[in-house]
């Protein structure tokens, strides 16, 4: 029985060790950490796209943690930042509207600010499908997606800034040049014009980019470029501020993953 015992907490430990990849080292906190959200909502049964909804309560523990532990909320647009901050840069894709109606709230309450990067042709539309074919894109069409109003809201709250996530989430990589500079030079003036704002940042969608794709960004005028890439970004100055790293908020994990992923930048043993 003893050694049974032993079996299983020796094959127990190596799971969570795989899971989890706690043993990384902790990268220091004078860099930012710039964190990965989509969408902050209830789960759908047998839903695909769950990881991308993280549940509102959950959301607010996680901002409570981090207003409670001394991480100062930041902008994109306001990198770098003093060495001697804690800092964290929340982050928001595609433009669901649940992040006004869901989000925005708690960011008041806690007295946090994001960045959003707003897909221009967002409604009555889903893009799944342009990374992956087999996908249906019926789920992400579904879902209800921010009206102008709702951004000039946020915007003028203070607690949001825009950024850029093209004018229909394209595929970079499948795409002709043509397109590739209306998704890239095309959104950043169209949203400046709408919403009278400097749009200062662009999010690869599908974190999707080539050379060609990160010169564009830096030839169109934009300050940053954020990918999907894992982890934390050690260079936040050219020419890596256009390939800068986040760290992916799931809706699959709990506080304990959401604070390693803040150590450490990753969480899961494969990231």
């Amino acid at each position: 029985m003893t050694e049974l015992l032993l079996i299983g907490i020796f094959f127990g430990t190596l799971w969570f060790s795989f899971q989890y990849g706690w043993w990384r080292a902790t990268v220091p906190f004078r860099y930012p950490r710039i964190l990965m959200y989509h969408m902050v909502a209830n789960h759908k049964p047998r839903a695909r796209f769950n990881k991308l909804r993280v549940e509102p309560n959950e959301f607010e523990k996680q901002i409570r943690w981090l207003s409670q532990n001394g991480w100062k909320f930041r902008f994109v647009s306001e990198l770098p930042v003093s060495e001697n901050e804690k800092s964290v840069v929340l982050t928001f894709d595609d433009g669901y509207r649940d992040n006004f109606l869901t989000a925005d709230p708690v960011l008041a309450k806690y007295h946090a600010k994001a960045t959003l990067f707003l897909t221009e042709g967002r409604h009555d539309v889903g893009w799944s499908s342009k990374k992956k074919a087999h996908h249906d894109d019926e789920e992400l069409q579904l879902e209800a997606k921010l009206l102008d109003e709702d951004v000039r809201s946020m915007i003028s709250s203070g607690r949001w800034e825009i950024g850029s996530h093209g004018l229909t989430h394209e595929n970079l990589r499948t795409s002709d040049s043509k397109t590739r500079a209306a998704e890239i030079r095309e959104s950043k003036s169209l949203l400046e014009n709408k919403f009278g704002v400097s749009v200062e940042s662009f999010a690869y969608p599908f974190g999707i980019y080539g050379r060609e794709d990160v010169d564009l960004v830096e030839e169109s005028g934009y300050r940053f470029g954020l990918t999907t890439e894992q982890g934390i970004s050690m260079n936040l100055t050219e020419p890596d501020s256009y390939v800068l790293k986040r760290i992916k908020v799931s809706g699959a994990g709990g506080m304990y993953s959401f604070t390693l992923r803040i150590r450490t930048g990753k969480c899961r043993f494969r990231d």
